[in-house]
């Protein structure tokens, strides 16, 4: 899972993430936005879940967080269509709306996100 942190215009951290990740990309730019406590929160969850069969979730406005022992599932709210209303053939497109990785990448990623936010 490759990543990268940049500031816009207006200062603000935005996250891109590779093909099939980029998701986890958008949850940190429309939910984290510079949350420290929000990752602080996903992080202790996940020590908790660790080596378990317990389930994690976090609602945001945009998208929900899932964690369990071993997998992170980032999915949008509006992914929830119905597909019978579609004609023949047609399919929504949500690769960028359902994103699965690893625990370890995903901590991986906030610790990385929190140090080009210390300015590391």
């Amino acid at each position: 899972m490759e990543y990268e942190f940049l500031r816009d215009v207006t200062n603000q951290v935005k996250v891109r993430m590779s093909m099939g990740h980029e998701a986890v990309g958008h949850w940190f730019n429309e939910e984290v936005k510079g949350d420290m406590a929000l990752l602080d929160e996903v992080e202790a969850a996940a020590a908790q879940v660790k080596g378990s069969e317990r389930e994690w979730l976090h609602q945001g406005h945009e998208y929900q967080l899932s964690l369990n022992g071993e997998e992170v599932m980032i999915r949008a709210n509006q992914l929830a269509f119905d597909t019978d209303e579609l004609e023949e053939g047609m399919s929504y497109y949500d690769e960028e709306s359902l994103s699965f990785c690893g625990i370890e990448d995903f901590l991986a990623v906030i610790a990385a996100y929190r140090a080009f936010m210390q300015g590391r």
